[in-house]
């Protein structure tokens, strides 16, 4: 594939001169907004932005007077689809000729998960949603809380335990066993040690448990998580049974969890790759000045999602609906970002660089890898493309991503572009911005970084 630069069009946009950066794109559409499913011409299709917490496996429903409310929970003709190319939107297709009742999507629908309850507010009520789109059209509509995001310990049955107890949130697909050695070896028994001693649902989250016994309290024992003796386990997790510890175990590792904060209203979450000593937030848009006047507001907090830790902003519940641009920047030290334009009616993920700005998805971020390209082609502006065979274009539409850091690595400068990705195979094309010039590129897989000197003859792996 070779993408031609037929013709090229320079639109001057208007400039609102502040700070040296502020901008608004209204026409900016992120990944998780794009649509993922065909339009039917004899359909509504609705495409629901899944809220946080929601599992690439989780049974979703549409409700509302127009199917008979929560007699629809079961039938298959409105369980959502999830998006193949997409762990944050699910899909359903709407027959008007179905409604019953004389009632349509205008008088209220809602979601409804198996596992996690009905769609709540941020406001702790049950939402409703009273979209009512044409039929042959496509319409997205963003999730907010789950019913389990709100319950209380109160809500939950009582277990009685023995002793402090490991809970785990199991993501192996695995008969999963629990060996311990240390203080007293085979502890829970002989290998592959001891299957769970039940199973808890804590706010709203399925648990398996091991009670460590009240006789074992302040044994410093290794646990070995494993398939039942099948040929696979994990590595020792350290632990010092004087404390109940939260895990999350896959088949990649052990990682142990902190309670999530509540927040107030929507979450700007933010992993900061940036080089700066300190970081702040400033807003202009419907309101300026939103979290104090320049250069803005410190983090709220940190909140470690999926071995990822994250730096937050609460943008308050009062606020919710406000067409906002977001500007970081190093604590008014005269660095700051490109402006990011956010409405306040869901939750964002973002990974800040020297380079800019970047939407992720934190059901699969992995954490960002590099592609470094020394630039011997002359082109003041960079823009880098990549495109594979059935995958979303890697770095967005033509001329891809043109913000960049650089970085010098043993006294070579190179522009460097960060990316997300594991195991799919890419072609990139280096152009200079979309002004009509471009050299192509090998291919490679993602998941490791890259350095490549460029000219305009060709690439040369380094």
């Amino acid at each position: 594939m070779k993408k031609n630069i037929l013709w090229f069009l320079a639109l001057l946009l208007p400039f609102i001169g502040f700070m040296s950066s502020c901008s608004s794109d209204d026409d900016i559409v992120f990944d998780h907004e794009r649509q993922q499913f065909e339009t039917r011409a004899d359909r509504i299709l609705l495409e629901f932005i899944a809220p946080f917490g929601t599992s690439v496996d989780e049974e979703i429903y549409i409700i509302g007077a127009f199917n008979g409310d929560s007699a629809a929970i079961g039938n298959p003709a409105y369980l959502l689809t999830k998006a193949p190319k997409s762990d944050m939107k699910w899909g359903v297709y709407i027959d008007p000729n179905a409604y019953v009742g004389g009632k349509t999507l205008a008088d209220g629908f809602r979601f409804y998960s198996a596992t996690q309850g009905m769609e709540y507010t941020i406001k702790g009520v049950q939402a409703i949603h009273n979209d009512n789109p044409a039929v042959g059209t496509f319409t997205n509509v963003w999730g907010q809380r789950w019913e389990s995001y709100y319950k209380s310990a109160d809500d939950e049955p009582t277990v009685e335990h023995d002793g402090f107890v490991v809970y785990v949130i199991d993501e192996t697909g695995w008969d999963l066993h629990l060996y311990q050695w240390g203080d007293v070896n085979n502890l829970n028994g002989d290998w592959p040690g001891a299957a769970p001693t039940g199973t808890q649902t804590i706010n709203g989250t399925k648990y398996l448990y091991w009670d460590m016994g009240a006789a074992n309290t302040g044994l410093n024992q290794n646990l070995i998580f494993n398939d039942g003796g099948q040929g696979q386990q994990l590595a020792d997790f350290a632990y010092t049974i004087n404390h109940d510890v939260y895990l999350r175990v896959t088949t990649s590792g052990v990682e142990e969890l902190t309670a999530d904060p509540k927040h107030d209203g929507y979450v700007v979450y933010v992993i900061n790759k940036t080089t700066w000593d300190a970081i702040t937030l400033y807003q202009w848009g419907d309101v300026n000045d939103l979290g104090g006047g320049w250069p803005g507001a410190a983090p709220t907090g940190t909140q470690t999602i999926k071995g990822n830790e994250y730096l937050y902003w609460d943008m308050g519940e009062a606020n919710t609906g406000l067409n906002q641009n977001l500007i970081f920047n190093n604590n008014g030290g005269g660095t700051q970002l490109t402006d990011f334009a956010y409405t306040i009616d869901h939750d964002v993920y973002l990974e800040l660089s020297d380079g800019g700005v970047t939407e992720i998805n934190p059901a699969n971020y992995a954490g960002a890898h590099k592609i470094y390209i020394e630039n011997q082609t002359g082109w003041d502006a960079l823009g880098l493309y990549a495109w594979g065979d059935g995958l979303p274009e890697l770095f967005g539409e033509w001329p891809g991503k043109t913000n960049y850091s650089k970085e010098t690595v043993n006294g070579t400068e190179y522009v460097v572009f960060t990316y997300e990705g594991n195991g799919q195979e890419y072609h990139l094309i280096l152009n200079n911005a979309g002004a009509g010039s471009q050299v192509d590129g090998p291919a490679f897989i993602t998941g490791s970084d890259f350095f490549f000197t460029v000219t305009t003859d060709g690439w040369t792996a380094k």
